[in-house]
């Protein structure tokens, strides 16, 4: 087996060979064509699988008309560089046989000191010596490649660079060869060779592969003690090199790694360990990310949208961190640190503004300060810190995108904003866990202010948008609008529900019932003010009548019942009934509808809403007026559904064929003659099997007079409208022959 093992190694390298052979002699013809070329030009064929390069007077008289080119604006000066995302995916697409050439390659040498360990052929002084060796040879190899190969030589360097981390490890934990201090120098000796490297060979990737070695070389050396001050002294070092190579080499990504592994770093000290110590590393790493920040802007006065992200991501990354310590150590002042930051970012603004310049730094500069100044606001309320800083870093996000157009802010806004209502929601949980808060001057309810507040200058940065806008921000628009009014609601209610939280339940959901309702009555109010189009207008109120339903078939029924305990007085029945007022403007709504506007649905919902909630409150009323006590509910609402509730509903259906027939509205008329079919279902199948003979006898005479009367109603109506239409033709026969 180990024989044909061995045989199909040698023919794969055979063809490897051989097909490097064919790319040197392509590499041969390209460079003598080049030459060539150089010093006059030919009409050669191009080589065969290689496509045909165009002449430049080909391509000029191929290209379409040039168009003008148009001086760039402030805007045009800031183009987002290419997604990172983007790059990563095209490196490792161009390069994905390298990194798992050079990954298995790491892996095929532990493994090979693994099994060399397992039979005793090496000790441990020899295993240690492989590693480093290995390591170097596979350095030694990328070294030479850098010229003609950089991103491959960068690959190699960095796996022999990943072989030498892992020795370290690997001899300090399990064999002890090293101690502590000596294994995190040698790590630390090794990630400034891996930073040399990267500056020599002109490579970021090798730089990724160098930071990541070096976050990584404190946890690989780890015993378990902590000790943060000396951790994050070599954090700060290593990022203040790093920031030198990035800053001299104009690179993007390891600054982003840097930044990123260093507040990981942070917040997990900050929350296993609060210590006065993180506040000079989180100041420290501040400016130190605030000038990569402005490598760009120091360079060319030019912020592109990397950098700005950057701005907003550290100026509130850290004053979260900051706050926090300050929160769990009883420092005072809080707001010192947003106001300082607040500072910095003022004092660059008003630099533009001296140098009239007001183009996309100024805004966030400007956008920045006042951020941060509303942060120190909300945090001297007593705010809640997240819930407060993502909310106002929402909107700053937003501001940036409607000044300079750069989609990452979009998408950022997009993932940070529902973190704002998932925030929001924990702040709310806060009402269940603390007591004794005061009535509006209370952290959890200034916080839900800021919400809103936030949120509503979101919804109006994007109702103010352009023509070409109006289609991509349709959607957002109507979630900000629902987040905003659904906002205000619950902040309200939570706080409403949260003073009243000792009263009898039945109170708790009759202010509830209450508010909500007064809360659409008042939308519906001031819809014009709102902007609330007619659909939205017609579902609040479709909304607020099965509201109404609701309240007075549940709460209604709980009131009685807690009046004839007396565990409530009377008199609260005049707070439950406040609902008749946003109910009563409800259907006069409908009523005043234009006839064309009107559907059937309105008529429907109206009368079933009218009808319930009428034949309800008149029994609940008829059991409070002849009761006194609670043994006497069941009689009396018995007596009430049999007798009186279908003379209700026959007068109800009564009114509702007169007045559909005097406006001619049908769809009323049907709904009175369907009432009216119902109460006498009702009476017939149910109602005169209950009675006595003396109510049955009664029922059945008022019922009668009633019906007798709607019919003597209808019949004078019907006589009416017909001299009326006769009325009409005879006149319009006499105008036809005055005419003639």
């Amino acid at each position: 087996m180990n024989y044909i093992f061995f045989i199909i190694l040698i023919v794969i390298l055979f063809i490897l060979y051989r097909m490097n052979q064919k790319i040197n002699r392509l590499d041969n013809e390209i460079r003598k064509i080049k030459n060539q070329s150089a010093g006059a030009p030919i009409n050669s064929e191009p080589l065969p699988g290689m496509p045909e390069k165009p002449t430049a007077q080909k391509a000029l008289q191929e290209s379409p008309k040039a168009q003008p080119v148009m001086p760039d604006d402030d805007n045009d000066q800031f183009k987002d560089r290419t997604s990172w995302l983007s790059q990563l995916s095209e490196f490792f697409a161009q390069n994905a046989l390298t990194v798992i050439g050079i990954f298995t390659l790491v892996l095929g040498i532990g493994y090979f000191i693994k099994y060399a360990i397992d039979n005793n052929w090496i000790g441990e002084t020899a295993r240690i010596s492989i590693g480093f060796i290995a390591g170097l040879v596979i350095i030694g190899i990328g070294y030479p490649l850098r010229k003609n190969y950089p991103i491959f030589s960068s690959v190699i360097t960095g796996g022999g660079i990943s072989v030498l981390y892992f020795t370290v490890t690997i001899a300090f934990r399990d064999y002890h060869f090293f101690s502590q201090q000596a294994a995190f120098s040698i790590t630390c000796l090794i990630t400034l060779l891996s930073i040399a490297f990267s500056y020599a060979y002109k490579s970021e990737t090798l730089s990724v592969f160098s930071l990541l070695g070096g976050f990584a070389a404190p946890l690989m050396i780890s015993t378990g003690q902590s000790n943060y001050l000396f951790l994050f002294s070599y954090i700060t070092i290593l990022n203040i090199g790093m920031l030198i190579i990035v800053l001299l080499r104009n690179w993007s990504h390891a600054g982003w790694i840097s930044f990123i592994l260093t507040y990981c770093y942070l917040f997990y000290w900050t929350a296993s360990k609060t210590e006065t110590d993180s506040i000079y590393f989180y100041i420290l790493s501040y400016f130190v990310f605030y000038a990569y920040g402005l490598q760009g802007y120091l360079k060319g006065r030019k912020l592109c949208a990397t950098d700005i992200l950057m701005l907003v991501f550290l100026n509130f990354f850290s004053i979260t961190g900051l706050v926090y310590t300050f929160n769990k150590l009883h420092l005072e002042p809080v707001v010192i640190f947003p106001l300082i930051f607040a500072l910095c970012n003022l004092l660059l603004a008003l630099r533009e503004h001296k140098a009239k310049r007001s183009g996309i730094s100024y805004s966030v500069f400007t956008a920045l300060s006042i951020s941060l100044i509303t942060v120190a606001a909300a945090l001297q309320l007593n705010t809640h810190l997240i819930t407060s800083v993502w909310a106002i870093e929402a909107t700053l996000l937003l501001f940036i995108l409607k000044k300079s157009g750069h989609t990452v802010f979009r998408n950022a806004f997009y993932i940070l904003f529902p973190l704002v209502l998932i925030a929001q929601t924990a702040t709310w949980a806060q009402y269940f866990e603390k007591q004794n808060l005061p009535v509006i001057f209370n952290p959890v309810f200034f916080t839900s202010c800021v919400t809103i507040l936030s949120t509503a200058i979101n919804l109006f940065m994007i109702r103010k948008k352009t023509a070409t806008e109006e289609a991509a921000y349709s959607l957002p628009e109507i979630i900000l609008s629902a987040a905003l009014y659904c906002l205000i609601y619950a902040t309200l209610l939570f706080e409403l529900l949260y003073h009243t939280s000792t009263q009898p339940l039945t109170v708790i959901n009759s202010i509830a019932a209450i508010y909500t309702v007064y809360y659409i009555f008042i939308l519906l109010l001031c819809s014009k003010i709102f902007k609330i189009n007619s659909f939205t207008q017609t579902l609040l109120k479709y909304l607020l009548l099965i509201l109404c339903i609701e309240h007075t078939s549940v709460n209604g029924s709980f009131l009685v019942d807690n009046i004839l305990h007396h565990t409530l007085p009377g008199s609260f029945y005049f707070l439950y009934a406040l609902y008749l007022i946003p109910f009563t403007y409800t259907l006069w709504s409908f009523l005043s509808k234009k006839r064309a506007d009107r559907t059937r649905f309105d008529y429907r919902i109206s009368s079933f809403a009218l009808v319930v909630i009428i034949s309800l409150e008149i029994g609940h009323l008829y059991i409070l007026g002849n009761t006194e006590s609670w043994f006497q509910k069941d009689i009396l609402q018995k007596h009430y559904i049999i007798l009186y509730l279908p003379i209700i509903w026959m007068l109800l259906a009564s009114a509702f064929i007169y007045t559909g027939i005097k406006r001619d509205w049908i769809e009323l008329r049907k709904i009175g003659f369907f009432l009216t079919g119902i109460t006498i279902v009702k009476l017939y199948i149910y109602d005169v099997w209950q009675m006595d003979h003396v109510s049955r006898i009664i029922a059945f005479i008022i019922l009668g007079i009633i019906l007798l009367f709607s019919s003597f109603i209808f019949q004078r109506l019907k006589i009416i409208i017909s001299t009326l239409i006769k009325d009409k033709e005879k006149e319009e026969i006499r105008n036809n022959k005055e005419i003639q």
